[in-house]
């Protein structure tokens, strides 16, 4: 019988009490390949707004259908833009 292992996730943007991200990204974005360019491309963009996003928030970001075609520059303004509507993360000037 096999002991029950507890992996750590390939993923750490920030320790305790930084933000956190989560990402949604269903079947509907497309087959498992282009899921999980989608959801790299995501989480890249965690990783550079990590340092802008107050403590102890959590965004989670749903992807579309569209974030399948989109370019990454395309869905790191979007990103941004929903941050900043919601007012987590100030325009740059």
């Amino acid at each position: 019988m096999h002991a029950l292992s507890r992996e750590q996730p390939d993923f750490v943007v920030s320790g305790v009490g930084g933000p956190r991200f989560g990402l949604v990204v269903s079947k509907a974005v497309g087959p498992a390949v282009i899921r999980h360019r989608v959801a790299r491309r995501l989480r890249h963009i965690c990783v550079e707004l990590v340092e802008s996003i107050p403590e102890g928030t959590d965004v989670v970001l749903r992807a579309l259908p569209g974030a399948a075609t989109a370019e990454s520059r395309d869905l790191e303004r979007q990103v941004r833009s929903g941050l900043i509507r919601l007012g987590i993360l100030e325009e740059c000037r």
